[in-house]
């Protein structure tokens, strides 16, 4: 099982499951949760179970984290930062306000429930510790706390594996897995705040847009401003 945003990250992950394991073998899942972008996020995940071909997917609404908020990306009152990206590894030891409030675990509770319903032996997830914004639900001990908690949780004959195949992966890195994959990266959705073009400002546009540079690949999604963010000549 692949939990599948319709990002760049999660969706080389569904490439690497699909090769590990065969689109046949596969089951997509995708979480909405009342986020700015919802129904392009939605759409690309449609559009990548759709090039894999995966017939296993499952679609559902956490509409509780519009509600929670303490989010930009779930309150619109709070806004999304513009042009605010540091250097590469720079994090602060704040956390940024596009975090949303334990989200992942609500995301992997969902998924444990339908892999112990399906028979699914591993559940895929495009977390990315140091190459990201910085969430707290993205590093490597969070997901080896909620391994144990699957143990615990769950019936005694299941065996359910987190696989965290990007993690320890920087962004540009991740694209080049893709590329070597053959994942459609033209059809994942990054930005925070826009569904037509890519806003290019937001934190999540402009690590992207920093990773494509650096893999020295042009980035194959619109942007509505980004001319200086991209790269100037590409390597094919």
């Amino acid at each position: 099982m692949v939990l599948l945003s319709g990002g760049m990250d999660s969706c080389v992950c569904a490439a690497t499951a699909c090769e590990r394991h065969g689109a046949a073998n596969v089951a997509l899942l995708h979480a909405s949760y009342g986020q700015r972008t919802e129904l392009r996020e939605a759409k690309a995940f449609c559009d990548i179970a759709d090039f894999y071909d995966v017939q296993q997917r499952l679609m559902v609404r956490l509409e509780h984290f519009r509600a929670i908020g303490g989010s930009a990306l779930t309150d619109p009152n709070i806004a999304v930062p513009e042009d605010d990206l540091g250097a590469p590894g720079s994090h602060s030891s704040a956390i940024p306000v596009t975090y949303v409030p334990f989200r992942n675990a609500h995301f992997l509770s969902v998924a444990v429930s339908w892999a112990e319903a399906i028979g699914a032996s591993e559940i895929y997830i495009g977390a990315v510790a140091e190459d990201s914004s910085g969430y707290p639900d993205c590093r490597p001990e969070y997901y080896k706390v909620f391994q144990e908690l699957i143990r615990v949780g769950t019936r005694p004959e299941t065996e359910i594996k987190i696989v965290t195949p990007v993690i320890a992966l920087k962004k540009s890195e991740i694209i080049r897995k893709g590329i070597e994959l053959g994942a459609p990266l033209h059809l994942t959705w990054s930005c925070y705040q826009n569904a037509e073009e890519a806003c290019g400002v937001c934190d999540s546009c402009l690590l992207r847009l920093r990773a494509f540079l650096e893999a020295g690949v042009p980035d194959p999604i619109p942007y509505r401003r980004a001319v200086s963010a991209r790269p100037v000549s590409a390597r094919p």
